[in-house]
Formats: structure tokens, C-alpha cells, sequence
């Protein structure tokens, strides 16, 4: 499930081997196992293909670190230990903190004492912490310094939720927007003004902003904003720069796009309209991840053979173990007819996308044998 008539087979050693493939970018609904996904492939690459890999989770829930055998993540790289590093491959992971790679992006652009002053600008707290979309904004940010370092064979990106992950997409588009310098300009005359203009001006065009902000008032906030609007109009043109040139990345060669879902209809649903956007966005869809499929270990008897066998065994009596064990193989027919109905959903309209099912697995994963497991059954269907 799907069938090899619907769908491609998706070959994932094949990407992960691939010396011309630098980026995995995992992405889907909540709660269908991407994160996991995202962790067995990384774990993978490193060490049956030998590829030096990170892998960058954006998701905020701290699973990757569980199961990777790490007390936590941060915005560092850290290697993961206990893994086969014979053939040279190594694995680390980190979790982006949007806050400190925001931190880090003015340290690298201004001289220590004018970093000093935008950290204790009011707006920069403001916008660094809680402003809308600043999370995928470092994101990108994040994904380009690690491209850029050229560290990495292999960097696996785990993005949040999907209509999350599709802001992550929009991100370089919605940065030009909000840092156009003509929209820079218009704030920064009326501030160097100091007139009462700039307060409706902020009102109209930062809404966005949290109410931390909304609670400076008065000539404080015309001083704060004036440092603010300044700090970008001087600091952060190369970073749209950079965001469009990471966007750039993503719709090359080196990048290969994995959609992971569940057999459910909300999590396929999700699946194909990420599908849609990345077409539209000429991003490269390397294939279909379904997670958690069910399958009875034989085909016969069907559904209702079993219950029909049940019944009659029932009215018999004296076969209680086997009524039962009958009665559970047609559920697990009828569920895996279901899960292949929505399957056929997606791949009756993107029928070119390669896909591979992964078996539901009897627990949770949460160490690295777990992961390796998955990295097997996705690998090899």
C-alpha cells in the first residue's frame, strides 16, 4: 500500500546515497511521525552511506532529542554518540533557537557595542521573541549558515506542521515584504522626525507584533522605534539577501523534498496541498513517506469470509480463541482497506510522486535501534 500500479516505489537509499543531494526537507502534518521520519534518515545516511549529517529539527516538541539518546537540543550542533562511524559518517542534531540565531545574525553584522544597544531595544526583544513568522525567517536563516559552512554532506531538515512548514516557504517572499527598503525609508523619516505620524504608522503596518510592544507608548516608543527601524535599515538587507538565496537552494538539485503522512484523511489532505504548493513553487517532491500502515499477514480469507467463519464457529461453540482471532484479522482487513482507500486519494492526483509505506510499528520509538529499525523499513519497503 499503495499498490505498485498507483504509485512509484520511492527509493530512499538512492537520495541518501546521492553525493548530489545536500538537503532532506521533511515536512507534514502533526503527529504522522516526521520528526522520527526526519531522525531514522539522518541516522541512515550516516552510517550505512557514510555521510557526515546534521539534522535540524524547527519543530519546538524536543522527540528528536528523546530518541536520539540527548538530554536536550540547542542551536549548536551536537554529535550523536553510539552510532557505527567506521565507514567515516558522523550524525549531530540541534534544534533551532530562533532567538539566538536572530542574536547570532546581528553579532556577525555590527560592532559589539551597537549589538549591545539593539539587544536592549524594546522592538528587537519583541520581534526576536514572539514577532509572526520570525521563527521561519531564522529558519531559513539557519539553513543557509549550515549550507553556507560546507560542513555537511547531508542536512535533514524537520519542519514543523505543514501549513507551519509552508510558512517556512513563504518566509523569503514575507521578508522582502516586511524589509523593502522603501517601506524602510517610509517608517525611518517620521521617525527621525519624532513626529506623532510614526504612531499610526505603527499601528497600520506592525500589527503582527506581540503585546509586549503594544505596551510601549509615548515618546519612549518613538525613541525605541527610531533605534529599531535604524538597526534594520543598516543590518538586515543582506539577510533578505540571504533568505532569497536560500530559497534559491531549495528549489535546486541538491534539495529533495519528503512528505510524510499517516493513512488518515486530515494528514493525506495536508500532504497534498503541501504537494500542490511545492509544484507551484517548482520545488523538487522526491516521493511520499505513509507512515503507520496497516496489513493483515495474509490476504485470505478476506473480511467477510472471517466474520462469516466467525459466526458459524460462534453458533458451533467451543472455539472462542479462534472466533476471536478471526473477528481481529477482518478489523485489521477492513483497516488496511481503509488506509489504502486514502492512500489512493494522493496518489491518484500526483500519481508521479514515488511513495513508500512504512508498517505500523508495535511501540514507540525512542532510541537510536528504534530509529535504525524505521531508517530498514523505509529503505527497504
Amino acid at each position: 500500500m499503495p499498490s505498485e500500479d498507483a504509485a512509484p516505489l520511492l527509493d530512499v537509499d538512492h537520495i541518501l546515497a546521492d553525493p548530489g543531494v545536500r538537503i532532506v526537507v521533511c515536512c507534514g502534518a502533526g503527529g504522522v511521525g516526521k520528526t522520527t521520519t526526519a531522525a531514522a534518515l539522518a541516522l541512515r545516511a550516516a552510517e550505512r552511506h557514510r555521510r557526515r549529517t546534521v539534522v535540524l529539527t524547527i519543530d519546538p516538541a524536543r522527540r528528536l532529542a528523546q530518541s536520539l539518546g540527548l538530554t536536550e537540543l540547542d542551536n549548536t550542533p551536537r554529535q550523536v554518540k553510539g552510532i557505527d562511524t567506521d565507514g567515516g559518517g558522523e550524525l549531530h542534531a540541534m534544534m533551532l533557537d530562533m532567538k539566538r540565531t536572530f542574536d547570532d545574525v546581528v553579532l556577525q553584522h555590527t560592532d559589539p557595542a551597537k549589538a549591545a544597544e539593539i539587544f536592549a531595544n524594546p522592538f528587537y526583544q519583541a520581534m526576536s521573541s514572539t514577532f509572526a513568522g520570525t521563527q521561519e525567517y531564522m529558519a531559513m536563516e539557519k539553513l543557509g549558515q549550515l549550507h553556507a559552512r560546507g560542513e555537511w554532506d547531508l542536512i535533514v531538515v524537520d519542519t514543523p506542521p505543514s501549513r507551519s512548514a509552508l510558512d517556512f516557504l513563504d518566509a523569503p517572499a514575507r521578508l522582502s515584504r516586511f524589509l523593502d527598503g522603501r517601506m524602510l525609508r517610509l517608517l525611518l523619516a517620521p521617525a527621525r522626525t519624532g513626529g506623532r505620524s510614526m504612531f499610526s504608522l505603527v499601528t497600520a503596518s506592525f500589527g503582527m507584533f506581540s503585546k509586549v510592544v503594544q505596551k510601549v507608548l509615548g515618546a519612549q516608543l518613538l525613541t525605541d522605534l527610531s533605534g529599531f527601524v535604524a538597526a534594520l535599515d543598516s543590518m538586515f538587507g543582506g539577510f533578505r539577501q540571504r533568505a532569497e538565496q536560500t530559497y534559491r537552494i531549495l528549489q535546486a538539485r541538491e534539495t529533495a523534498f519528503l512528505l510524510v503522512a499517516a493513512p488518515e484523511p486530515d494528514a493525506v489532505r495536508e500532504a497534498a496541498y503541501f504537494a500542490g504548493r511545492l509544484r507551484e513553487e517548482r520545488m523538487p517532491l522526491a516521493g511520499l513517506v505513509l507512515n503507520r500502515v496497516h496489513r493483515p499477514a495474509v490476504t485470505t480469507p478476506d473480511a467477510t469470509e472471517s466474520l462469516a467463519a466467525a459466526e458459524r464457529l460462534a453458533e458451533l461453540g467451543g472455539h472462542d480463541a479462534t472466533v476471536d482471532v478471526l473477528r481481529a484479522h477482518a478489523a485489521l482487513c477492513e483497516q488496511s482497506a481503509r488506509e489504502q482507500q486514502v492512500a489512493t486519494s494522493f496518489t491518484e492526483a500526483f500519481p508521479a510522486v514515488p511513495t513508500v509505506a512504512v508498517a505500523a510499528q508495535p511501540a514507540d520509538v525512542h532510541d537510536v535501534d528504534g530509529l535504525r529499525t524505521i531508517g530498514a523499513a523505509i529503505s527497504r519497503p
